[in-house]
């Protein structure tokens, strides 16, 4: 495939085939070759490409307004949008703060914790424990609370890195306790940590419910969730739920939290938010944080494109969506099923060492020795290898390093809130293609 000289520049130089349309859960090329969206982008099209109605509503705000500065205006679609998240969010959390993106959702969420410590008298509270391996986003804040080192590491001497505990990986351990001791073994770090760095200058914690690109798809045991909210609620630390992969609708439910009964302090918000229709992202918190902040002379933070109404109109459409389309509860039932067909690979390839996720938030991690969880080399590269492989049999997935970035192979198969039964047998069967290719392609032994 030869293609003209581009002014543009990504992360690498690979070059990909020029879009031309999409639809639904597909996309095409403009040489007619159409493409399965079996990750949603970046996780990010919940609803799939070109809905009608969203579409429609975009039409109509474009028609009356596309930008209004919120300190000039306030604006409907952001006031609508708000009202329906905090409907829709577990407990308290009825205060909504628009953003453009993740990485700015969680730099926002972190920055509210601190002005809430600093309007209440705890001004000794900064620090910000997360987990490693973990992804909180690009900016050098989100990057400081992320476990993910070949993103991190370039940039270490420009960051205040935050300290890190390990992801709960129970699937990777090889010991005599049950999943609940491990879940309960793994929340215990937590308070190790804030002992260890002295509990008035902890001021949060941050954790994905469900991982996202660095762990792929990783649930902890369910002991690990309560017990994580115990301790923040013992020390005085905010929760900070990270949903900007698994909120709004991916998993089943609307936040992941609620699969736990989980209420979090705050709450970051995008991908599947905006689901690719525009950029947007939030922060979602209680009021008992946000009255202090404005009592003491207001939130010191912000960015341009706060509460655009026309993002905000696209997002609501979208939200309208997924509630009037009952997506979440598709979401159940096809990443049920979905999941079901990813672990019957197993017994056809050894290297698969593990199946993991919630709803259609699902990957599958390849190994040299499922005994002892041991990863592939990672001379051979084979996260990427694999998304080639499946690329050129027209079926899009995402894949990342499982081992701290450095080393292991874990691939994201995370189709719209829309697919079905059948986009489900034609994931499967060109999933079931391309693996047969990689294994003719791996060099080494591979054990059961």
């Amino acid at each position: 495939m030869s293609q003209p000289a581009s002014h543009l520049f990504y992360q690498t130089r690979l070059r990909r085939p020029l879009l031309d349309r999409a639809e639904g859960v597909y996309l095409w090329d403009v040489e007619g070759r159409r493409y399965l969206d079996a990750s949603s982008g970046a996780m990010v099209s919940n609803i799939g490409h070109s809905n009608p109605r969203v579409l429609a509503a975009m039409r109509e705000q474009m028609a009356r307004a596309t930008f209004g500065y919120r300190l000039h205006f306030e604006n409907a679609p952001a006031e609508a949008l708000a009202a329906r998240i905090a409907e829709l969010c577990p407990g308290d959390l009825d205060r909504i703060f628009f953003v453009s993106g993740g990485s700015e959702a969680v730099e926002s969420a972190i920055k509210l914790a601190r002005s809430h410590a600093l309007a209440i008298g705890e001004g000794s509270r900064w620090r910000v424990i997360s987990r490693t391996p973990s992804y909180h986003g690009c900016t050098l804040g989100a990057l400081a609370l992320s476990g993910y080192r070949p993103l991190a590491d370039p940039f270490a001497p420009m960051l205040r890195e935050m300290p890190k505990i390990p992801a709960p990986r129970a699937y990777l351990d090889r010991d005599d306790l049950s999943d609940e001791a491990r879940g309960l073994r793994y929340a215990e770090m937590l308070r190790d940590k804030i002992e260890e760095l002295g509990p008035e200058t902890v001021l949060a914690f941050i954790m994905e419910p469900v991982g996202g690109a660095s762990t792929g798809a990783l649930v902890a045991p369910d002991s690990y969730y309560a017990r994580i909210r115990q301790i923040c609620d013992e020390y005085g630390v905010l929760l900070i739920y990270d949903e900007v992969m698994t909120g709004v609708g991916r998993t089943g439910t609307f936040l992941a939290a609620e699969h736990w009964g989980i209420v979090p302090d705050l709450v970051a918000l995008a991908k599947g938010f905006g689901a690719g229709y525009a950029p947007l992202g939030a922060v979602v918190a209680p009021g008992r944080l946000v009255e202090p902040v404005l009592d003491a002379g207001g939130f010191p933070h912000g960015f341009t494109y706060a509460g655009n109404p026309l993002a905000c109109a696209a997002g609501l459409a979208v939200v309208e969506e997924i509630v009037g389309q009952d997506l979440m509860a598709n979401a159940r039932a096809i990443g049920t099923l979905l999941k079901a067909r990813l672990e019957e690979l197993m017994a056809r390839y050894p290297f698969i060492g593990d199946v993991r996720g919630k709803g259609l938030l699902l990957a599958f991690e390849l190994v040299a020795d499922r005994r002892t969880m041991a990863p592939l080399p990672a001379s051979l590269n084979a996260y990427l290898r694999l998304v080639d492989l499946a690329y050129e049999r027209g079926l899009i997935l995402y894949s990342r390093r499982t081992r701290d970035g450095i080393e292991g192979d874990h691939f994201m198969v995370c189709p719209p809130l829309i697919a079905t039964e059948a986009h489900v047998d034609e994931i499967m069967t060109k999933l079931i293609e391309s693996l047969d290719a990689l294994a003719a392609e791996l060099p080494i032994a591979v054990a059961a």
